[in-house]
């Protein structure tokens, strides 16, 4: 790829390919999700018509984490090749004049040629925003914080979170993605409260399409004394989509960071995201 020549090179002639890692941060507001539609506005779409004018040829990125309509992202990840070197703070201080105010690249550097985006990752964070306060979300926060209702109990929220801790088939959270394996490893499900604000952290080596939303919709309900710790806890063993299972609102949702692991373990890492995972079913392995 060749820079735009009507400012300081982001690449220089020579060298091979290099593998850029971009660190992107977005208000999903106005975006009809990352991935690329056709006649859609799309952060993929944005980011990529941006860096194709900075190169002057078209750039495909690989992402950490594709993410729904209206959600948002504070650390999403994703990567591309491009000939030759290039000069990672210039590169964002050049894409921060391209982008529209809703979508930044907050760092640019080279990465490993093994390292992907998607594949090499370890865990993804999400947050989850909520409010109890009576007059519903402070304006300024607004397209990023769900109004809920007053007086949730908390602590059967933590309980019923708990129960969905480990490696599973999140079958009954997830929308069926044909060929996809709904097996997941659920490392962190937690809330923090603090006055108004309620929190949750979710956190997994990946999530399957709606996950997040889900998870949080089926234990808002436990704390609006709808349903039971239990009842959410009985949800995995469910391997179809669950219809009594309300999928919570995408703009309280945000992507916060994502692990990888050490430079040398990266190829194990693909490889091993690559695998089709499975649940050991009932009498399997002398349990």
């Amino acid at each position: 790829m060749t820079p735009d020549s009507g400012d300081e090179p982001v690449t220089r002639e020579g060298g091979g390919l290099v593998r850029v890692r971009l660190d992107i941060s977005y208000d999903g507001t106005d975006f009809t999700g990352w991935a690329r539609q056709p006649g859609l506005r799309t952060v993929q779409g944005v980011l990529e018509e941006s860096l194709s004018k900075v190169f002057r040829s078209p750039v495909q990125l690989t992402v950490a984490g594709r993410t729904d309509a209206g959600v948002h992202a504070e650390g999403q990840v994703a990567h591309f090749d491009t000939a030759g070197e290039f000069d990672g703070p210039k590169l964002v201080h050049r894409l921060a004049r391209f982008l529209p105010k809703d979508v930044r690249v907050t760092g640019a550097r080279p990465a490993p040629a093994d390292f992907d985006a998607r594949f090499s990752a370890v865990r993804r964070h999400y947050v989850y925003r909520l409010t109890t306060a009576p007059y519903g979300a402070d304006p300024l926060a607004a397209r990023g914080v769900v109004p809920a209702r007053a007086g949730l109990d908390v602590a059967a929220m933590r309980a019923a979170s708990r129960k969905l801790l480990g490696l599973h088939d999140f079958a009954a959270f997830c929308r069926r993605r044909e060929g996809a394996t709904t097996v997941r490893e659920l490392q962190r499900f937690d809330w923090e409260q603090s006055g108004y604000a309620l929190t949750a952290f979710v956190s997994a080596d990946a999530f399957c399409w709606s996950m997040v939303r889900s998870l949080v919709g089926a234990v808002l309900a436990v704390g609006e004394g709808r349903r039971t710790p239990e009842w959410v806890g009985s949800l995995l063993l469910e391997r179809e989509r669950s219809s009594s299972v309300t999928v919570a609102p995408a703009h309280g949702l945000s992507l916060v960071a994502v692990d990888y692991p050490a430079d040398a373990d990266l190829a194990a890492r693909n490889a091993q995201t690559r695998e089709m995972r499975t649940v050991p079913g009932p009498g399997c392995c002398g349990g």
